[in-house]
Protein backbone atom coordinates (compact mmCIF):
# COMPACT_ATOMS: atom_id res chain seq x y z
CA UNK A 1 0.00 0.00 0.00
CA UNK A 2 1.29 3.34 -0.34
CA UNK A 3 2.58 5.68 2.31
CA UNK A 4 0.21 8.12 3.36
CA UNK A 5 1.28 11.94 2.29
CA UNK A 6 2.53 14.53 4.25
CA UNK A 7 0.33 18.04 2.60
CA UNK A 8 -2.33 17.08 0.03
CA UNK A 9 -5.06 15.05 -0.86
CA UNK A 10 -4.40 12.38 -3.36
CA UNK A 11 -6.05 9.45 -5.50
CA UNK A 12 -4.92 5.91 -5.91
CA UNK A 13 -6.76 3.52 -8.08
CA UNK A 14 -6.98 0.39 -5.33
CA UNK A 15 -8.48 -1.99 -7.97
CA UNK A 16 -9.79 -1.33 -11.66
CA UNK A 17 -12.39 1.49 -11.23
CA UNK A 18 -12.11 1.81 -7.88
CA UNK A 19 -10.08 5.12 -6.42
CA UNK A 20 -9.70 6.07 -3.20
CA UNK A 21 -9.22 9.57 -2.02
CA UNK A 22 -7.62 10.46 0.78
CA UNK A 23 -6.48 13.95 2.97
CA UNK A 24 -3.53 12.88 5.15
CA UNK A 25 -2.88 12.75 7.67
CA UNK A 26 -6.51 11.82 8.27
CA UNK A 27 -6.88 13.99 11.84
CA UNK A 28 -9.99 16.27 12.83
CA UNK A 29 -12.27 16.56 9.40
CA UNK A 30 -10.04 15.36 6.86
CA UNK A 31 -11.84 12.21 6.12
CA UNK A 32 -10.96 9.97 3.13
CA UNK A 33 -14.11 9.65 0.41
CA UNK A 34 -13.94 7.19 -2.38
CA UNK A 35 -15.78 6.84 -5.95
CA UNK A 36 -16.49 3.54 -8.14
CA UNK A 37 -16.82 4.04 -12.25
CA UNK A 38 -17.20 1.91 -15.25
CA UNK A 39 -16.73 4.97 -17.13
CA UNK A 40 -20.17 5.86 -17.63
CA UNK A 41 -21.65 5.85 -14.32
CA UNK A 42 -20.24 6.63 -10.93
CA UNK A 43 -21.11 6.04 -7.39
CA UNK A 44 -19.31 8.69 -4.87
CA UNK A 45 -18.66 7.11 -1.37
CA UNK A 46 -18.45 10.22 1.24
CA UNK A 47 -17.57 14.06 0.67
CA UNK A 48 -15.86 16.40 2.84
CA UNK A 49 -15.88 19.28 5.80
CA UNK A 50 -16.19 22.25 3.31
CA UNK A 51 -16.65 23.51 -0.09
CA UNK A 52 -13.72 24.24 -0.97
CA UNK A 53 -12.29 20.49 -0.11
CA UNK A 54 -15.59 18.90 -1.79
CA UNK A 55 -14.58 20.94 -4.72
CA UNK A 56 -11.04 19.30 -4.63
CA UNK A 57 -12.77 16.25 -4.43
CA UNK A 58 -15.23 16.71 -7.44
CA UNK A 59 -11.82 17.95 -9.74
CA UNK A 60 -9.89 14.91 -8.55
CA UNK A 61 -12.74 12.52 -9.58
CA UNK A 62 -13.21 14.41 -12.92
CA UNK A 63 -9.71 14.35 -13.64
CA UNK A 64 -9.58 10.56 -13.23
CA UNK A 65 -11.99 10.43 -15.94
CA UNK A 66 -15.30 9.04 -14.27
CA UNK A 67 -18.49 11.01 -14.76
CA UNK A 68 -20.35 13.43 -12.21
CA UNK A 69 -21.93 11.01 -9.66
CA UNK A 70 -25.21 9.52 -10.33
CA UNK A 71 -25.02 8.57 -6.88
CA UNK A 72 -23.30 9.88 -3.32
CA UNK A 73 -23.11 7.12 -0.38
CA UNK A 74 -22.75 8.61 3.12
CA UNK A 75 -21.30 6.37 5.49
CA UNK A 76 -22.22 8.20 8.29
CA UNK A 77 -23.99 11.75 9.67
CA UNK A 78 -20.51 13.49 10.60
CA UNK A 79 -20.13 16.72 8.67
CA UNK A 80 -16.83 15.99 7.14
CA UNK A 81 -18.63 13.33 5.53
CA UNK A 82 -21.59 15.17 4.76
CA UNK A 83 -21.21 18.64 4.35
CA UNK A 84 -19.67 18.38 0.96
CA UNK A 85 -23.00 17.12 -0.66
CA UNK A 86 -24.25 19.76 -2.01
CA UNK A 87 -21.39 19.94 -4.82
CA UNK A 88 -22.66 16.69 -6.12
CA UNK A 89 -26.26 17.01 -5.64
CA UNK A 90 -27.19 18.24 -8.57
CA UNK A 91 -28.18 15.33 -10.81
CA UNK A 92 -26.74 12.92 -7.75
CA UNK A 93 -29.17 10.46 -5.75
CA UNK A 94 -28.12 10.97 -1.91
CA UNK A 95 -27.99 7.36 -0.12
CA UNK A 96 -27.56 6.41 3.45
CA UNK A 97 -28.88 4.29 6.66
CA UNK A 98 -32.54 5.85 7.70
CA UNK A 99 -30.47 6.34 10.90
CA UNK A 100 -28.56 8.90 9.19
CA UNK A 101 -30.73 10.57 7.71
CA UNK A 102 -32.45 11.28 11.60
CA UNK A 103 -29.53 11.96 13.04
CA UNK A 104 -28.00 14.70 10.12
CA UNK A 105 -31.63 16.47 10.21
CA UNK A 106 -31.17 16.30 14.35
CA UNK A 107 -27.72 17.70 14.07
CA UNK A 108 -27.91 20.43 11.60
CA UNK A 109 -24.50 22.14 11.05
CA UNK A 110 -22.64 20.14 13.81
CA UNK A 111 -19.16 21.30 12.83
CA UNK A 112 -20.13 25.09 13.31
CA UNK A 113 -21.04 24.30 16.69
CA UNK A 114 -17.57 23.29 17.62
CA UNK A 115 -15.55 24.78 14.86
CA UNK A 116 -16.79 28.21 14.60
CA UNK A 117 -13.78 30.32 12.62
CA UNK A 118 -13.68 27.49 10.17
CA UNK A 119 -14.41 28.80 6.13
CA UNK A 120 -16.75 26.33 5.59
CA UNK A 121 -18.37 27.81 2.34
CA UNK A 122 -21.62 27.12 0.88
CA UNK A 123 -22.66 23.83 2.83
CA UNK A 124 -26.34 23.07 3.19
CA UNK A 125 -27.44 20.71 5.00
CA UNK A 126 -28.54 17.93 2.61
CA UNK A 127 -29.50 14.21 4.15
CA UNK A 128 -29.63 10.94 2.24
CA UNK A 129 -33.23 10.92 0.15
CA UNK A 130 -32.71 7.02 -0.77
CA UNK A 131 -32.60 5.16 2.52
CA UNK A 132 -32.21 1.52 3.87
CA UNK A 133 -32.26 -0.37 7.03
CA UNK A 134 -30.16 -3.98 7.07
CA UNK A 135 -28.70 -3.90 3.43
CA UNK A 136 -28.72 -2.38 -0.32
CA UNK A 137 -27.43 -3.29 -3.32
CA UNK A 138 -26.43 -0.94 -6.16
CA UNK A 139 -24.75 -1.39 -9.25
CA UNK A 140 -22.22 0.49 -10.81
CA UNK A 141 -22.27 -0.95 -14.55
CA UNK A 142 -21.43 -4.60 -13.83
CA UNK A 143 -20.16 -3.62 -10.73
CA UNK A 144 -21.73 -4.66 -7.66
CA UNK A 145 -21.94 -2.63 -4.35
CA UNK A 146 -23.22 -3.92 -1.35
CA UNK A 147 -24.44 -1.16 1.55
CA UNK A 148 -24.04 -3.12 5.13
CA UNK A 149 -25.62 -1.32 8.31
CA UNK A 150 -23.38 -3.08 11.10
CA UNK A 151 -25.78 -2.03 13.83
CA UNK A 152 -25.18 0.89 16.38
CA UNK A 153 -21.22 1.51 16.06
CA UNK A 154 -19.75 4.64 15.46
CA UNK A 155 -22.92 6.38 15.18
CA UNK A 156 -26.35 4.98 14.67
CA UNK A 157 -26.16 5.03 10.79
CA UNK A 158 -22.88 3.74 9.55
CA UNK A 159 -22.96 2.39 6.22
CA UNK A 160 -20.11 -0.56 4.77
CA UNK A 161 -19.71 -0.31 1.56
CA UNK A 162 -18.77 -3.55 0.15
CA UNK A 163 -17.08 -4.41 -3.38
CA UNK A 164 -17.25 -8.13 -3.09
CA UNK A 165 -15.86 -8.03 -6.68
CA UNK A 166 -12.69 -6.36 -6.31
CA UNK A 167 -12.35 -7.21 -2.43
CA UNK A 168 -12.62 -3.22 -1.54
CA UNK A 169 -14.15 -1.87 1.71
CA UNK A 170 -14.80 2.03 2.66
CA UNK A 171 -15.60 1.35 5.93
CA UNK A 172 -16.60 4.89 7.05
CA UNK A 173 -15.42 5.95 10.82
CA UNK A 174 -15.59 2.05 12.13
CA UNK A 175 -11.91 2.47 11.07
CA UNK A 176 -9.27 5.16 11.88
CA UNK A 177 -5.52 4.26 10.71
CA UNK A 178 -3.25 5.95 13.02
CA UNK A 179 -5.89 7.36 14.96
CA UNK A 180 -7.32 6.85 17.81
CA UNK A 181 -11.11 5.22 17.18
CA UNK A 182 -14.01 8.16 18.41
CA UNK A 183 -17.33 5.97 19.53
CA UNK A 184 -19.05 9.05 22.20
CA UNK A 185 -22.12 8.82 19.77
CA UNK A 186 -22.08 5.51 19.09
CA UNK A 187 -21.11 2.38 21.41
CA UNK A 188 -18.04 0.84 22.18
CA UNK A 189 -19.84 -2.77 21.85
CA UNK A 190 -21.25 -2.11 18.75
CA UNK A 191 -18.06 -1.00 17.64
CA UNK A 192 -16.26 -4.53 18.07
CA UNK A 193 -19.18 -6.05 16.53
CA UNK A 194 -18.98 -3.90 13.41
CA UNK A 195 -15.21 -5.11 13.20
CA UNK A 196 -16.59 -8.51 13.20
CA UNK A 197 -18.99 -7.57 10.13
CA UNK A 198 -15.85 -6.24 8.27
CA UNK A 199 -13.83 -9.71 9.57
CA UNK A 200 -16.38 -11.50 7.45
CA UNK A 201 -16.10 -10.20 4.14
CA UNK A 202 -12.61 -10.80 3.35
CA UNK A 203 -11.57 -7.90 2.26
CA UNK A 204 -8.11 -7.13 0.40
CA UNK A 205 -8.05 -3.46 0.60
CA UNK A 206 -9.68 -1.39 3.52
CA UNK A 207 -10.13 2.31 2.84
CA UNK A 208 -10.68 3.79 6.24
CA UNK A 209 -12.70 6.85 7.20
CA UNK A 210 -9.64 8.63 8.03
CA UNK A 211 -5.64 7.61 7.75
CA UNK A 212 -3.85 5.94 4.63
CA UNK A 213 -5.02 3.07 2.33
CA UNK A 214 -4.25 -0.55 4.67
CA UNK A 215 -5.49 -4.17 4.38
CA UNK A 216 -7.79 -5.86 7.55
CA UNK A 217 -4.75 -5.86 10.17
CA UNK A 218 -5.82 -2.87 10.79
CA UNK A 219 -8.69 -4.31 12.80
CA UNK A 220 -6.27 -5.64 15.01
CA UNK A 221 -5.43 -2.44 15.85
CA UNK A 222 -8.83 -0.54 16.14
CA UNK A 223 -10.16 -4.12 18.28
CA UNK A 224 -6.90 -3.40 20.61
CA UNK A 225 -7.83 0.11 21.73
CA UNK A 226 -11.54 -0.15 21.97
CA UNK A 227 -10.76 -3.21 24.59
CA UNK A 228 -8.18 -1.28 26.06
CA UNK A 229 -10.99 1.54 26.69
CA UNK A 230 -13.80 -1.17 27.86
CA UNK A 231 -11.03 -2.57 30.06
CA UNK A 232 -10.20 0.79 31.64
CA UNK A 233 -13.97 1.79 31.94
CA UNK A 234 -14.54 -1.14 33.89
CA UNK A 235 -12.10 -0.43 36.32
CA UNK A 236 -12.70 3.17 36.77
CA UNK A 237 -16.43 2.65 37.15
CA UNK A 238 -16.22 -0.01 39.81
CA UNK A 239 -14.04 2.63 41.60
CA UNK A 240 -16.64 5.62 41.19
CA UNK A 241 -13.38 7.27 39.41
CA UNK A 242 -14.82 9.48 36.37
CA UNK A 243 -13.61 9.21 32.74
CA UNK A 244 -11.84 12.48 32.88
CA UNK A 245 -9.65 11.05 36.15
CA UNK A 246 -9.59 7.35 34.45
CA UNK A 247 -8.03 8.94 31.06
CA UNK A 248 -5.81 11.49 32.90
CA UNK A 249 -4.35 8.34 34.76
CA UNK A 250 -4.21 6.10 31.77
CA UNK A 251 -0.86 5.06 30.65
CA UNK A 252 -1.76 4.01 26.45
CA UNK A 253 1.04 2.18 26.12
CA UNK A 254 0.75 0.73 22.51
CA UNK A 255 -1.96 2.69 21.53
CA UNK A 256 0.34 6.19 22.79
CA UNK A 257 1.28 6.55 19.32
CA UNK A 258 -2.24 6.71 18.11
CA UNK A 259 -3.45 10.96 16.64
CA UNK A 260 -5.96 12.38 18.67
CA UNK A 261 -5.54 10.81 22.19
CA UNK A 262 -7.86 13.21 23.68
CA UNK A 263 -10.33 10.87 22.26
CA UNK A 264 -10.12 8.39 25.45
CA UNK A 265 -11.77 10.61 27.75
CA UNK A 266 -14.56 10.35 24.86
CA UNK A 267 -14.71 7.12 24.61
CA UNK A 268 -14.36 6.54 28.21
CA UNK A 269 -18.09 8.36 28.58
CA UNK A 270 -19.58 6.74 26.20
CA UNK A 271 -18.69 2.67 27.65
CA UNK A 272 -19.72 4.37 31.20
CA UNK A 273 -23.13 4.99 29.60
CA UNK A 274 -22.92 1.33 28.49
CA UNK A 275 -22.16 0.03 31.92
CA UNK A 276 -24.73 2.15 33.74
CA UNK A 277 -27.34 0.10 31.43
CA UNK A 278 -27.97 2.31 28.58
CA UNK A 279 -29.16 1.19 25.40
CA UNK A 280 -26.66 1.47 23.03
CA UNK A 281 -26.63 4.83 21.22
CA UNK A 282 -28.12 6.01 23.67
CA UNK A 283 -27.38 10.30 23.65
CA UNK A 284 -25.02 11.68 25.45
CA UNK A 285 -24.55 15.24 27.17
CA UNK A 286 -22.05 16.48 24.42
CA UNK A 287 -20.42 19.31 26.23
CA UNK A 288 -18.94 17.48 29.32
CA UNK A 289 -17.24 15.29 26.44
CA UNK A 290 -16.05 18.15 24.37
CA UNK A 291 -14.93 19.93 27.24
CA UNK A 292 -13.14 17.09 28.71
CA UNK A 293 -11.24 16.19 25.17
CA UNK A 294 -10.34 19.93 25.52
CA UNK A 295 -8.88 19.61 28.86
CA UNK A 296 -6.72 16.16 27.69
CA UNK A 297 -6.02 18.74 24.93
CA UNK A 298 -4.08 20.93 26.99
CA UNK A 299 -6.87 23.48 27.05
CA UNK A 300 -7.62 23.81 24.34
CA UNK A 301 -10.94 22.16 21.68
CA UNK A 302 -8.57 19.92 19.38
CA UNK A 303 -7.93 22.00 15.96
CA UNK A 304 -10.51 21.20 12.85
CA UNK A 305 -7.93 20.56 10.33
CA UNK A 306 -10.21 21.33 7.15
Amino acid sequence: MSQLHTEHPFTEEVAPGVHAYVQPDGGWCLNNAGWVTDGSSTLLIDTAATERRALLLRDALVASGAPMPAHVVNTHHHGDHTYGNGVFADGARIVGHSACVTEQVAAGHQLHAIWPDVEYGEVPVLPATVTYEDRLTLHVGEEEVQLLHPGVAHTLGDTIVWLPGRRVVFTGDLVFNGGAPFVPMGSLQGSLSALEVLRSLDAEVVVPGHGGICDPSVYATVEGYLRFVGELAAEGHKAGRTPMEVARAADLGEFATLREPERLVANLHRAYAELDGLPLGSPLDLMPVITDMAVLNGGRIPECLA
